[in-house]
């Protein structure tokens, strides 16, 4: 599901986004990696309030760095 829109799709057409058991989040392009992950759409719309509304700091329960947020926006 993702945190953006709250609508179900298939994990392969979705960014992941994880917590590492040592703390630190980033994208994770294998989609397999250890850890928290969130998912979040492709588009543009679901990308931007993401961004906008700062929604991985409430999905990871801690403050997501800015260049966590712009790594989203590159994607």
């Amino acid at each position: 599901m993702c945190i953006a829109c709250r609508m179900h799709s298939d994990k392969s057409e979705m960014l992941r986004i994880v917590r590492k058991p040592n703390g630190e989040i980033a994208l994770d392009d294998s989609k397999r990696a250890d850890g928290r992950g969130v998912y979040l759409h492709c588009d543009e719309q679901c990308i931007a309030k993401a961004v906008r509304r700062k929604l991985l700091n409430g999905a990871f329960k801690c403050s997501v760095s800015e260049a966590v947020y712009e790594q989203i926006k590159i994607k």
